[in-house]
């Protein structure tokens, strides 16, 4: 298999064991956080749905596992798992429930070479990830190598304009650009939606949906995304 080429990402630098477990803990233990992991589920399991409930899934990057026990609530879905923190994907065996670790199949892998063969399973689902990449280029690596690993369809989500959370935020960054703040510090990004479902195109992927976390308000949204036929 041909290697690709991996865009480096700063802040992966950080996932050792130590914030693994801090990654874990603060989406269980903390009540917004708690609420939001739960509109998050109900998001996912509407989008497998839309998806036609696939029987393979790939979980990348799969952090901690914070869907599998979603990814799990089909007794027949085989689960596949890589994160490129084996720190975080050990911590996540760890720490959740023994019969969901059981059902999830880990590996080791940058999301944008993965170590799997074409259309490897029916869906990728890569959730909270998208949103780190600022570039074009980096976003349609990503895309472009879960094409390849997809047989049929991918969830992705990410964060788009249009909505209040998304014109609070650029009104921040604004500010911190008028300071002279260096933007390579930054490793969350607004993505117009206009420019998101265009590379989506380019990537060789038609929408299959749009879902937003909470419509007007939050900059998130997840889509079901289609490989176009013949791609």
């Amino acid at each position: 298999m041909t290697a690709r080429p991996t865009p480096a990402l700063e802040f992966s630098k950080k996932y050792d064991a130590d914030h693994a477990r801090y990654y874990f803990e603060k989406h269980e233990t903390e009540f917004w956080r708690r609420l939001s992991n739960w509109r998050d589920h109900q998001v996912a399991r509407k989008a497998l749905r839309i998806a036609g409930d696939p029987a393979t899934v790939l979980d990348v990057p799969c952090g901690t596992g914070r869907f599998w026990n979603v990814l799990a609530e089909n007794p027949a879905r085989i689960i596949h798992a890589s994160d490129n923190s084996q720190s975080m994907i050990d911590t996540g065996l760890a720490l959740r429930p023994a019969e969901i670790a059981a059902r999830v199949q880990p590996f080791q892998g940058s999301v944008f070479d993965l170590p799997v063969e074409d259309n490897f399973v029916d869906c990728v689902f890569c959730i909270r990830f998208a949103h780190h990449l600022g570039e074009p280029g980096q976003r349609l690596a990503l895309l472009r190598e879960l094409h390849r690993v997809a047989a049929k369809s991918v969830i992705l989500s990410l964060w788009v304009d249009g909505n209040y959370q998304a014109w609070r935020r650029q009104r921040h960054e604004a500010r911190k650009r008028a300071r002279g703040v260096d933007r390579s510090l930054q490793n969350r990004f607004v993505t117009p939606a206009a420019v998101a479902e265009e590379e989506f195109r380019q990537a060789g992927f038609e929408i299959g949906a749009r879902l937003d976390f909470l419509p007007f308000y939050s900059c998130w949204r997840t889509y079901v995304l289609l490989k176009q036929t013949g791609a």
